[in-house]
């Protein structure tokens, strides 16, 4: 998964989401011009695939600092409702489908143990 150290301070797509956290109008324009603030901010085609296609897994390979990809999701799927089944979740599960089987396993097992 993401790790802090593996962020590539130099990736176009870490500098627009610094800006984006912090400007109300980029954030607006996000569901509606998303190509068009990827061409400002410089992303390349793979930065820009990767981010419109959600896809955790290439965000966090190429460099996409671990705070941000939970921040991207949020912008594409809102905050609210957040569930096992939240497609935020689900885009980690397809991502990192050994890892998520196994802490699904993993809790499952606690709660046999808890007698729930």
């Amino acid at each position: 998964m993401g790790h802090v150290d593996r962020t590539d301070k130099t990736l176009p797509l870490n500098e627009m989401m610094f800006y984006i956290r912090r400007d109300a109008r980029l954030r607006e324009r996000w569901n509606t011009d998303l190509e068009g603030i990827a061409r400002e901010f410089g992303l390349s085609r793979a930065e820009y695939e990767a981010l419109r296609d959600k896809d955790v897994r290439r965000l966090h390979e190429m460099g996409v600092h671990q705070y941000y990809v939970p921040q991207i999701l949020r912008l594409f799927y809102g905050a609210s409702m957040n569930t096992n089944n939240h497609p935020a979740l689900e885009a980690y599960k397809l991502a990192y489908p050994e890892e998520a089987a196994r802490a699904l396993a993993e809790a499952e097992q606690r709660e046999r143990r808890a007698g729930r």
